[in-house]
């Protein structure tokens, strides 16, 4: 189990932490942004697998922006599996 700070660019959203253990998802906590939508992004996720979250989160924009916090998240979770190889 390790903890994770990441912090996204070209959101609202200024910090994201995160819990994996053995892959799988825990304790989400985004630091700005929609607070009830990254509330719910943080449950839904709440013990999936991360490469299952990767696939579904990647690539989703938010309005005008090129990305999204969940896009975002996304890409700390690539970093993060990364770092435990």
């Amino acid at each position: 189990m390790k903890e994770y700070v990441f912090k996204p660019q070209g959101v609202c959203s200024k910090q994201v932490r995160f819990v994996l253990n053995d892959g799988k998802i825990d304790n989400v906590e985004f630091t700005g942004g929609c607070h009830g939508n990254l509330k719910s992004i943080a449950a839904l996720v709440k013990g999936m697998k991360a490469e299952d979250v990767i696939e579904r989160l990647s690539g989703i924009t938010c309005g005008f922006k090129k990305t999204s916090c969940g896009d975002q998240f996304t890409l700390a979770l690539k970093a993060a599996l990364e770092d435990k190889e």
